[in-house]
C-alpha cells in the first residue's frame, strides 16, 4: 500500500471562539413587537432580529453582484472573454483538435506562473471539443486533477479513476485504500475503455506530486511514464493525449528518462500578464456586476495590485470579487477604491493563511526568519546567509530540531511552488561567495502576521527577532 513519509504538520493551534451577544434594549414598543426567537434572552426587552427577518431582509436587497459565476476563477468563460492568451489558444487548439478525427492528439506541457490561463485554456478547449464530439458521436472525455494535495501515486491514481468514473457516470469498483497502486490502475483503464474514444488527461500543478522520497523518480515522472505507455499499448485501447501542467519551468527536469521518452510533449509557455490585460480580462467580467456600480478607478486598481504580483488573473479577479462583496455588506450603492485597497489586504492575508496553515513547522520557521529579514531590507529582499542565521535563533528559541543551511535552504525552494517566494544565485563580489537572494510575492509583513497565529512561533519575541535581524543585515555590509 502506498504511503509517504511527508513531514509531520501539527494540527492548527488556532481555534475560532465565537462569544455569543445579546443585544439588551431598555426601550419598549408596543409597534413593534415580535414574537422572541429562540437566539433571544426571554429577559431582554427588544428581541435581536431573527435569522429568518435577516435573511429576507437581505434577499430583498438590490445586490451589486449580478453573475457571481464570472467571478470565479475557474469558471470557464466564453472564448471572447479570454483575453491576452491568443498565441497559446491557438498552439493548445491546433494540437488537442485530432481528438475531433477520433485520433490520438499529442500530450503537451503547458508551464509558466500561477494565473496565467493555463488551466482556463485547456478547459476551454476541451469544453468545445467535447461538444463538437457529442454532435460526431464520438465519446469524448477531460479527466483533470489538480495534484497538489495528493501525496502518493496509489492516490493520484484512484483520483483519476474517480473523475473518469464521474465524467462517465459509473461507479469505481475498487477501494481507494487497502489494495495495490496496480489494482487502480486496472480499474482506471477498464472505466476509460468501456465509455471514451478519446480522452485527454489533464494534470494540473503536475509538479506537487512528488510521492515518497525512497523512489528513484518523484510520482509524477512515474504517472506520466504509465499513462504515455498504457497510451502506446494495449491497456488502454481509446485514444489518450496528457496535458501536464506547471508553475515549475524546470519540471521535466526532474522526469525520469524512461518516461520522459514515453512522453515527449509539445510545451506551451505562459508568461505573467501585464497590467493592460489584466485590465482587458476584468473589463469583459465586468457585467458580473450591475450597471453603473463600479466605479472607473476599480478596475485599474485592481489589476495594478494583481500585475505586482507575477501578473495573476486569479488574483486580479478574486480582488473583483471581495471589493464587490465587501461593498454589498457595507450597503453601499457603488464599488469603490477603498473597497479594492480592503479586498487586497484581506486577499492577500486568506492566501497567505491558506498556505502557511498546510507546510510543517520547519518550513513555518524558514519562512519566518526569511519574512523577517525581508521585512527590514530595503527591497524587501533576504539573503539565504542571514536567513538562516535568524532561522537558527528561532529554532533556538523554542528549543526546535534545527537543520544545516542547506536543508533551510531546500525548504525554502520548496516554498516557491506556492507562489509566496522566488529566488536568484547572487554574489556580491569574490569576498563574499554565492548565495541566492529571495524575493517575496506578497509583503513580507503580512507573512510574518499569519505565521505568527502559531503558538510555537508567537512565543518567540518580535522585538528580538527585528533586533537579531538588524545586526545580521548590518553584518552583510
Amino acid at each position: 500500500m502506498d504511503a509517504d513519509d511527508s513531514e509531520d504538520t501539527p494540527p492548527d493551534p488556532e481555534s475560532l471562539e465565537t462569544d455569543a451577544t445579546q443585544r439588551n434594549s431598555s426601550t419598549e414598543s408596543s409597534e413593534s413587537q415580535h414574537a422572541p426567537s429562540a437566539a433571544s434572552g426571554e429577559d431582554s426587552g427588544t428581541p435581536s432580529q431573527s435569522i429568518e427577518d435577516m435573511l429576507l431582509e437581505f434577499d430583498e436587497q438590490d445586490g451589486l453582484i449580478r453573475d457571481r459565476s464570472l467571478l470565479d476563477p475557474n469558471h470557464v468563460v466564453e472564448e471572447d472573454r479570454i483575453v491576452g492568451r491568443d498565441e497559446q489558444l491557438q498552439e493548445v487548439t491546433k494540437m488537442l483538435r485530432v481528438a475531433l478525427g477520433d485520433n490520438r492528439p499529442p500530450n503537451l506541457f503547458l508551464y509558466g506562473p500561477s494565473g496565467t490561463g493555463k488551466s482556463l485554456i485547456t478547459k476551454a478547449v476541451c469544453k468545445n471539443i467535447s461538444r463538437i464530439c457529442d454532435s460526431r458521436d464520438i465519446q469524448f472525455g477531460t479527466i483533470e486533477v489538480n495534484c497538489q494535495d495528493l501525496d502518493t501515486l496509489g492516490v493520484a491514481v484512484y483520483e483519476l479513476a474517480q473523475q473518469a468514473a464521474d465524467e462517465a457516470g459509473v461507479d469505481v469498483e475498487v477501494p481507494k485504500h487497502g489494495v495495490a497502486t496496480k489494482e487502480k490502475w486496472d480499474e482506471l483503464y477498464r472505466i476509460v475503455n468501456e465509455n471514451f474514444d478519446s480522452v485527454v488527461f489533464v494534470l494540473d500543478e503536475l509538479d506537487m506530486l512528488v510521492g515518497r522520497r525512497d523512489k528513484q523518480d518523484p510520482a509524477f515522472s512515474r504517472l506520466l511514464y504509465q499513462l504515455s505507455r498504457a497510451g502506446a499499448s494495449d491497456d488502454l485501447q481509446a485514444y489518450i493525449s496528457v496535458v501536464a501542467i506547471s508553475n515549475d519551468t524546470k519540471m521535466m527536469e526532474s522526469v525520469g528518462s524512461r518516461a520522459l521518452s514515453s512522453f515527449t510533449p509539445e510545451d506551451v509557455h505562459f508568461d505573467d500578464y501585464d497590467a493592460n490585460q489584466l485590465q482587458s480580462i476584468l473589463r469583459r467580467r465586468q457585467d458580473a456586476f450591475h450597471d453603473g456600480v463600479v466605479n472607473d478607478e476599480v478596475i485599474p486598481l485592481a489589476a495594478a495590485f494583481a500585475a505586482q504580483t507575477h501578473g495573476d488573473a486569479r488574483k486580479a479577479i478574486d480582488l473583483m470579487r471581495v471589493a464587490g462583496e465587501l461593498a454589498e455588506r457595507e450597503g453601499d450603492q457603488e464599488i469603490r477604491e477603498k473597497h479594492v485597497r480592503m479586498a487586497q489586504d484581506k486577499v492577500e492575508k486568506n492566501r497567505v493563511l491558506e498556505v502557511v496553515r498546510g507546510i510543517s513547522t520547519q518550513k513555518k520557521l524558514c519562512l519566518y526568519a526569511t519574512a523577517s529579514v525581508a521585512a527590514q531590507t530595503d527591497g524587501g529582499t533576504a539573503r539565504s546567509t542571514t536567513g538562516y542565521q535568524v532561522y537558527q535563533y528561532l529554532t533556538e528559541s523554542i528549543d526546535a530540531d534545527q537543520y544545516h543551511q542547506e536543508t533551510y535552504v531546500n525548504k525554502m525552494k520548496e516554498l516557491t511552488t506556492y507562489s509566496l517566494v522566488d529566488f536568484e544565485r547572487r554574489s556580491h563580489g569574490p569576498s563574499s561567495g554565492m548565495f541566492l537572494e529571495f524575493q517575496f510575492g506578497e509583503r513580507p509583513e503580512t507573512i510574518l502576521e499569519t505565521l505568527r497565529e502559531d503558538s510555537r512561533i508567537e512565543m518567540v519575541s518580535t522585538d528580538e527577532v527585528e533586533s537579531v535581524v538588524k545586526a545580521q543585515v548590518r553584518n552583510e555590509t
